[in-house]
């Protein structure tokens, strides 16, 4: 390959990007929204469980139940109602997601040392969501049946648990690395999806393919701005996740941008795959999007365990490369990886790349059909 020709190329796409403002704006704004869209809206966290209480016993007992509901900071009690019938109203509509019901014996039956029976109702409708809220309820309410009979139980095995590199167990911190992989997988395939398509709707292949440019040259050429546009959305990716998401950055940033850009070079080439193939805009925007966004998002490990899949879904996922890449930003986010421990997803990200660049250098024929 010559370097004069790819520079050549290079220079006609950076004038071409120039005079599409509006592509070049997307390029930019499109990561950035997507980020602060998903990183707000997506949160495995339970922490506001809408609550109805119905208390007959009406005691200092039965408030004191209800209390320790509102001060473990898991419930926020949207209502005190005095008609059982309303229980039926508040869960049908979503107004509550779980019901207290408190009998009028109560404050009796603890006082007679007996157990006091309370009713939980919990809206299974989201499963996550009703299986945190058991867990909730009976952690509350074995602390409140200690208190409450003074008694105090010392186990024969006292755990010590440390939680090891994310300690605060916030979701939003495996949540961000994640999404930054599938905003770029998607992202690196769109911006070069386009860049062959166009050339063969504006009628422009043509005095290209009459240029002694090898297919080789060419491709290399229009992936070199688009792997710059590329670059510079992961810095800004980086940049609000440590500074606006405060996600701990443990790993070497260096380390991260290279093993970034090995993933860019892989979406990017499968973005030029498929404008090669489609030869229409319209239809390489709408396969670069199906063929990355939805195996990104559901296949990658990024919201899904992959250990928790069908057999065949997880033989499914090893082509998937957003996979490699959301171990690698988990990886050096939150555990400080360094390339050592994470040798085989490089090594995959880089065969994947130099397949699929080598795949679409063989489907570009210098020639008109």
């Amino acid at each position: 390959m010559r370097v004069s020709r790819i520079k050549a190329i290079t220079k006609k796409e950076l004038i071409q990007i120039g005079r599409d403002p509006l592509s070049l704006a997307m390029a930019f704004i499109m990561p950035v929204m997507l980020l602060l869209i998903f990183g707000y809206a997506i949160t495995l966290d339970v922490n506001n469980i809408r609550t109805v209480v119905y208390d007959s016993d009406n005691s200092s007992l039965s408030r004191e139940f209800v209390n320790e509901f509102k001060r473990s900071g898991y419930f926020t009690i949207v209502n005190n109602i005095t008609d059982n019938r309303d229980i039926d109203k508040y869960l049908d509509s979503g107004m509550a997601q779980v019901a207290i019901v408190i009998p009028e014996d109560f404050s009796r039956k603890l006082k007679g040392s007996k157990n006091g029976d309370a009713m939980i109702i919990v809206d299974g409708s989201d499963s996550n969501t009703a299986t945190i809220a058991l867990g909730y309820i009976s952690a509350i309410s074995e602390i409140y049946s200690q208190k409450t009979k003074g008694i105090k139980i010392t186990p024969l095995i006292e755990p010590r648990i440390r939680v090891w590199y994310n300690s605060e167990l916030k979701s939003r911190n495996f949540i961000i690395p994640g999404l930054i992989a599938v905003i770029m997988a998607v992202i690196a395939a769109l911006l070069t999806s386009l860049t062959v398509a166009r050339e063969w709707e504006r009628g422009t292949m043509e005095q290209l393919i009459s240029t002694p440019v090898k297919s080789p040259e060419l491709i290399t050429g229009k992936l070199i701005p688009y792997f710059m546009i590329g670059f510079i959305d992961v810095l800004m990716s980086v940049f609000m996740a440590v500074f606006l998401f405060e996600v701990p950055l443990k790993g070497n940033f260096f380390l991260l941008m290279g093993l970034s850009s090995i993933f860019l070079f892989g979406g990017l080439s499968l973005g030029i795959l498929i404008s090669i193939v489609a030869k229409s805009q319209l239809v390489a925007s709408q396969i670069s999007m199906v063929a990355t966004f939805l195996p990104a998002f559901l296949l990658s490990g990024f919201m899904y365990a992959i250990s928790n899949m069908p057999a065949a879904l997880q033989t499914v996922t090893y082509i998937i490369p957003a996979r490699y890449f959301v171990s690698i930003l988990k990886g050096i986010f939150l555990k400080g990886s360094s390339l050592k421990l994470l040798t085989f997803e490089t090594f995959l990200l880089m065969l994947f790349g130099v397949t699929v660049f080598a795949i679409a250098n063989r489907k570009f024929k210098k020639r008109i059909a």
